[in-house]
């Protein structure tokens, strides 16, 4: 697809891989949609990049609802959801929080599936538009201490892959990326301790340009699933 001009929202885009997904796309002339739950933060992401700021908790289906209706009108269309909200927790099994366990699900997956929904009505509608789901290599092999966040990802996946069959006939392309691990706060928001800057590893502008990559191929095609790895961290 042409990126200039196209209609693009994005949720989680108040940091990390979401703020530099935005950044790239508007500097490709694209129009932006930027969503996230802290107005604050919001709003100097959205003041940072030209994006249009929508606050929203994917966890609430009214805001959901909400967020897509105002996003076309703001926006005079869609033709992108990138599905980028979400967070982490980790824990070994016999200390698993149930309540937590059960917050991950309602973002990372019910989120996902209520921002997919709302944006599949009118795609389907005007029979063109792009999915892409932001997953991890959790979601590919488990590991300690990721029984939640891997239950998740996995999840993502699977609904990934129904969607995509659901969506091809009407010339829905619906993608998946698996990043290892980036440099954002998502340590430190997962109530991890903030590591030291790598240079070996991976930042978020290099999930950024993937998924741009993704989107710029013609639309007679598409990249069902990509991951990402550092080449040699150390």
């Amino acid at each position: 697809m042409k990126l200039k001009n196209a209609k693009i929202l994005i949720t989680g885009g108040s940091s990390g891989i979401g703020l530099a997904t935005a950044e790239l796309l508007i500097k490709k002339g694209a129009q932006v949609v930027i969503s996230g739950r802290d107005k604050a933060k919001l709003k100097k992401a959205a003041e940072a990049t030209g994006a249009f700021p929508i606050v929203c908790d994917v966890t609430k289906e009214e805001d959901v609802v909400k967020m897509v209706k105002k996003t076309i009108q703001q926006l005079g269309g869609l033709d992108v959801l990138i599905n980028n909200a979400g967070f982490g927790y980790f824990d070994l099994l016999k200390d698993m929080d149930t309540q937590k366990f059960r917050d991950i699900l309602e973002t990372n997956v019910t989120g996902a599936m209520l921002c997919g929904r709302e944006c599949a009505k009118y795609f389907i509608g005007q029979q063109s538009g792009n999915i892409i789901n932001v997953a991890s290599t959790s979601a590919l092999k488990g590991h300690q201490m990721g029984t939640a966040y891997s239950t998740s990802k996995w999840a993502l996946r699977g609904m990934t892959e129904c969607w995509r069959e659901e969506l091809r006939p009407h010339n829905i392309r619906v993608m998946m990326v698996h990043p290892s691990e980036v440099q954002t706060n998502f340590v430190v928001n997962s109530g991890r301790p903030k590591r030291d800057f790598n240079p070996t590893k991976l930042e978020a502008q290099d999930i950024a340009h993937l998924m741009v990559s993704m989107l710029q191929m013609r639309d007679v095609g598409f990249v069902p699933e990509a991951t990402v790895w550092s080449t040699n961290p150390r």
